[in-house]
């Protein structure tokens, strides 16, 4: 499994891709799957309940304030992209190293 995301900055955040897995057994995120995040939640997707899930979860794991992240594309889909203000690539991928480090 690769640890590099495909992190994009497009000059004031940066775009987070992620796979979401709704109807899940627990929320968290996973690890990562084809330069995406893989992020479980139990939520179905109906009503945008996953989504709100799958941004509480961001939130928490990635310790960001919900003023920072946003769901920038694929409300939908499974394969979305989130938008996380107030940090660089780099940091956003140090968060992320964290979390899979402590769930591994």
């Amino acid at each position: 499994m690769t640890t590099s995301l495909n992190l994009e900055s497009d000059g004031t955040a940066v775009l987070l891709p992620v796979r979401a897995q709704p109807k899940s057994s627990r929320n968290q995120i996973e690890g990562i799957h084809a330069g995406r995040l893989k992020v479980c939640v139990t939520q179905a997707p109906e009503k945008g309940k996953a989504n709100k899930a799958l941004l509480k979860v961001l939130q928490n794991g990635l310790q960001l304030k919900r003023s920072q992240i946003e769901l920038y594309k694929g409300e939908t889909a499974g394969l979305k992209v989130f938008r996380i203000t107030g940090m660089s690539p780099e940091e956003l991928q140090k968060r992320i190293d964290t979390v899979l480090e402590a769930s591994g």
